[in-house]
């Protein structure tokens, strides 16, 4: 029950989020309930040089930055917003010069695989338990220590330059304040620092031992504050005015803070370019017995929430390369009408392991197949193949999580939140719903991920008075429940992990 002054609203404030994201950068800018006053995009150019790798121009994010948000806040009062709040893609990397402001090299962005001898390498020499009893993390090249550990190794002049104070490493959300701030502010939160593999989640403070096994000199690191803080004032001239940057949370945690999900039990899952589930496992962290991940959900006055969370590579990436690479049909919204129209008796399994796999296998030298062919199979087939997979992959990470939470006391979720671009797709939803046995509950604002930016924007700047009355504009539009029996369910399930290991095995 909300008291009387979590009730009061300011309504006449706006919360502007920024958005940078995989595939675009965004802003939003929001009214206290969750409504939509006006929002702008710009895509995001992707660059493959080398297999496996994946890069990002930070230049060109700085710039669609100032974009979207000069468009969003064109005829608005400035002094109406109360502040900005920033969610990321998570584990992308930058390094630049202090001075300058600079990028020394593309961002290394998190699907890129370029550093799997490294983690290997690390592996062997035994530091894995360390890594997760710290970090909550596996030793993957997902995360972003050792894309640092790269990239000061292969720039020239930059390890040499790093050791003397010169350089500024981060994720992007550590990029856009520097950069909004005029270099004033070089700082990161808790749920931003826990994925980079050199955070201690349960110290709360970048680890000595690992910054040394990874050879990271600590002067490149940001400080680490809360996800609802005080992260500085943008320069005038980027807006016309100042304006307060006031919450930042990764994507992923900023999309559960979106979905309300504030107790412990309580799961959501984001279906964008990756899928990305989190559970809410309360005040202590849960190390994962079944190569989950553990991390910070999001720190409010310097106590850190936790959660367990599964990774998946490929979700609307993989309808991306249907439509793109296969050229199946000309927009990603078709493919619910062939997925429809495929044969339901198809046998066809379409594993999406094209920058390896995550949670809970962590192969970074799977690659992708399609099985179970025959001269019936089509386009609409290998569509509905594509779809399944998000939905299978899912159940691989709630059995995961559910084995981990009963052996840390915890009741498993009973429902799962979803968000993110796919779930338009109201088959999917249903899929979804039928293999993972879990009634899936779709709301009202999609926009979860920013919205949750915003809300911690509004937290520190006093638009909420706590997590609680932001919480309360969470509204269910539709909830999809399992229409399949358990047996069914099972069958299609041993189908996907058999397909599962005949990847790996040949990887």
């Amino acid at each position: 029950m909300l008291t009387a002054a979590e009730q009061r609203i300011d309504v006449s404030q706006f919360i502007l989020a920024i958005d940078q994201g995989t595939t675009s950068t965004r802003a939003i800018l929001f009214r206290p309930d969750g409504s939509i006053v006006r929002s702008a995009a710009l895509p995001l150019a992707q660059h493959y040089p080398a297999d496996g790798w994946v890069e990002h121009d930070a230049e060109e994010i700085w710039q669609a930055t100032l974009g979207v948000v000069r468009e969003v806040l064109a005829g608005t009062a400035l002094g109406d917003v109360a502040a900005i709040g920033i969610t990321n893609q998570r584990e992308t990397s930058v390094l630049w010069d202090r001075k300058t402001g600079a990028p020394l090299h593309r961002a290394i962005v998190w699907q890129d695989r370029r550093t799997a001898d490294l983690c290997a390498k690390l592996a062997a020499a035994g530091l894995g338990p360390m890594v997760q009893s710290r970090t909550g993390l596996l030793l993957d090249p997902y995360f972003s220590g050792t894309k640092l550990a790269w990239l000061l190794d292969h720039v020239p002049g930059a390890r040499a330059r790093a050791e003397k104070g010169e350089l500024a490493f981060g994720t992007i959300d550590s990029w856009l304040i520097f950069k909004l701030t005029g270099g004033k502010v070089h700082a990161t939160d808790a749920t931003n620092a826990s994925r980079t593999m050199l955070y201690n989640i349960v110290t709360g403070a970048w680890d000595g031992e690992l910054l040394k096994a990874l050879n990271v000199p600590a002067s490149v690191l940001p400080e680490v504050r809360d996800s609802a803080a005080d992260f500085g004032m943008t320069e005038a001239k980027h807006f016309g005015a100042p304006l307060r940057i006031g919450g930042v949370a990764g994507d992923q945690q900023a999309a559960a803070l979106g979905q309300a999900c504030l107790a412990p039990g309580l799961m959501k899952a984001t279906y964008g370019t990756g899928c990305f589930a989190l559970t809410n496992v309360g005040r202590k962290a849960v190390q994962s017995q079944n190569r989950l991940l553990g991390t910070v959900a999001y720190r409010l006055g310097g106590e850190s929430t936790y959660a367990l969370e599964g990774s998946i590579f490929m979700a609307g990436a993989t309808i991306q390369w249907l439509r793109d690479g296969l050229k199946l049909f000309a927009n990603a919204s078709e493919s619910e009408a062939m997925a429809k129209k495929a044969d339901p008796r198809s046998g066809v399994i379409l594993v999406p392991a094209f920058v390896g796999l995550g949670a809970p296998y962590w192969d970074p030298h799977a690659r992708g197949a399609i099985m179970g062919l025959t001269r019936d199979s089509g386009p609409n087939e290998i569509v509905r193949a594509g779809l399944e997979s998000v939905a299978f992959q899912t159940r691989d990470l709630i059995e995961a999580m559910a084995a981990d939470m009963k052996a840390a006391g915890l009741s498993a979720p009973a429902a799962l939140r979803i968000d993110g671009g796919m779930v338009a797709n109201a088959w999917f939803c249903q899929t979804l719903a039928d293999l993972i046995g879990l009634a899936v509950e779709r709301p009202f604002v999609t926009e979860t991920t920013s919205f949750g930016a915003a809300a911690l924007a509004g937290l520190s700047s006093g638009v909420f008075a706590s997590p609680d009355a932001f919480a309360k504009s969470w509204r269910l539009e539709r909830r999809f429940e399992p229409t399949i029996n358990a047996s069914q369910r099972d069958e299609r399930y041993a189908r996907w992990k058999d397909a599962v290991r005949r990847v790996m095995s040949a990887s």
